[in-house]
């Protein structure tokens, strides 16, 4: 997990030239909306992407990880199917449906009956390594979500650009970043954290929290800004010492949602110490993003270490799906 992890920025990288050399087929457009299916590793790059976008997206995205589709899925539908395993049984009930319903259906995964559906059905497809934790490919399958969203007229912002701007920023920082996660796992030892952020950017609180469920080994929750100020806020008069706050923070998100943080800050502070503020860095909003994603994902692994679990195993999940299987 550790070379994982350190290895992202590179990851970033081959996953840039893995989308320059894309065989898409020509656009069905226009569409009327985007929907991603796809669940937890494989799915979290779709959530990234469509906050990401979503200030120029010509139409709706919505990420649907569940066994069926919305009723409004039709044939001026794209639909994003991203299952790393290509074995994924939610996903690949859900692209059946997307295909019963004549929409365009693109494949993100590595290999397995996704796969060798896509190749029976002439359907547009991206293949991307195998064989790790599909947590640990988040560079594949988050970068080809803004290909397929460039090539089929979704978007038009030079997202690989700021990738690699990313990536380069990550790899120049490494060690700085390994230090800023170690600190906040120390900070997190031992509590129960509580992720927040601003509501454009919760994919990114998802995605740590997600980290910490599988490679610390640990529940914690988040919610975003301002939503938790019309309902969570008012569940910390229950709150205590044992909560650690991290407030994952930019400089440009909204100015009212940045008050809301500093007075929510005020009303931690009446039952627990632990308030963490972390700020990204970076060129552009998306590389911002990916840094405090990399902070998050060394924070995760640094907390395994001092809890004394193995990181990447998940034998919980693995028997949940044996058992799926025999029924």
């Amino acid at each position: 997990m550790y070379d994982l992890i350190r290895n992202f920025p590179d990851h970033l990288n081959e996953a840039l030239s893995i989308g320059r050399q894309a065989k898409l087929s020509a656009p069905r457009g226009p569409y009327a909306n985007v929907v991603v299916t796809g669940l937890g590793g494989s799915g979290i790059g779709g959530r990234i992407a469509a906050q990401a976008v979503a200030h120029e997206a010509i139409c709706p995205i919505e990420v649907f990880s569940n066994y069926y589709l919305p009723a409004y899925v039709g044939k001026h539908s794209l639909v994003i199917a991203c299952s790393y395993s290509g074995n994924t049984e939610e996903t690949l009930a859900a692209m059946h449906q997307a295909l019963d319903k004549g929409a365009h259906v693109v494949c993100i995964t590595s290999g397995g009956t996704m796969l060798e559906t896509a190749k029976a059905q002439g359907l547009d497809h991206i293949v991307i390594p195998g064989g790790n934790p599909p947590r640990t490919m988040l560079a594949y399958s988050l970068t080809q979500q803004f290909v397929v969203l460039k090539h089929f007229g979704i978007i038009h912002g030079d997202y690989p650009a700021s990738l690699a701007k990313a990536a380069g920023h990550l790899k120049r920082d490494q060690e700085a970043i390994k230090a800023a996660g170690q600190d906040l796992a120390r900070k997190l030892f031992g509590k129960r954290a509580v992720i927040y952020s601003e509501a454009s950017t919760e994919a990114v609180s998802v995605r740590f929290r997600q980290q910490i469920n599988e490679n610390s080994k640990e529940l914690c929750w988040h919610h975003a800004i301002p939503e938790m100020n019309h309902n969570e806020l008012v569940g910390w008069a229950g709150g205590d010492k044992g909560i650690a706050v991290v407030i994952f923070r930019h400089m440009d998100d909204h100015e009212r949602s940045q008050m809301r943080m500093e007075i929510n800050k005020e009303i931690f502070a009446k039952h627990t110490a632990d308030i963490h503020e972390v700020w990204s860095q970076g060129d552009d909003r998306l590389g911002r993003q990916i840094y405090l994603i990399h902070l998050g994902d060394w924070a995760s692994w640094y907390l395994a270490e001092m809890k004394g679990v193995d990181a990447t195993e998940i034998a919980v999940i693995n028997m949940l799906k044996g058992k799926l299987a025999g029924m």
